[in-house]
């Protein structure tokens, strides 16, 4: 008889909840990211946040700032900075036409999901934002509210 060892759970989308809250989303992009060693088995196990991230476009090229990657448990050779910078791999098309967008009309890069595509690679989904006004939050709030009261006045009959 021998024993089965329990597979680990893997996560396939780490989302920025409060992203949709806090921002007004125009435009999505989807990016790589470069990350380092053993990186991709932390966030394979879904130990990853994008609260409180963002990114911003230096020289060129797009990073990504405060993305926490707890380091990997198994991991002897490096010790890797949980909330680096990392780089997004983008194409230098959509880093000017993101630049332009950016200083144009004063708006933000927001990073709203991490997921694994069919392949197997970490992709970064950036969403063009503008912050939200109190007043704004609280008409998203209203509406959120009247939506389920709708949903659940439809369930009823």
């Amino acid at each position: 008889m021998s024993k089965q060892q329990a597979k680990p759970t893997y996560v396939s989308v780490i989302q920025n909840r409060k992203a949709r809250f806090e921002f007004e989303i125009f435009d999505t992009i989807v990016a790589g990211i470069e990350l380092l060693g053993s990186e991709v088995k932390s966030v394979r196990l879904g130990k990853a946040s994008l609260n409180e991230s963002y990114a911003m476009i230096h020289k060129g090229e797009v990073w990504l700032e405060n993305m926490q990657i707890t380091p990997y448990e198994l991991n002897t050779l490096d010790t890797l900075e949980a909330k680096r910078s990392r780089k997004l791999l983008l194409h230098k098309e959509q880093i000017r036409r993101l630049q332009s967008q950016i200083n144009e009309k004063g708006l933000t890069l927001i990073p709203l999901k991490a997921f694994f595509n069919p392949r197997g690679v970490l992709k970064v989904e950036l969403g063009i934002a503008k912050g939200k006004k109190l007043h704004d939050k609280r008409d998203t709030i209203k509406n959120r509210d009247a939506e389920r009261q709708l949903q659940q006045a439809r369930k009823q009959y």
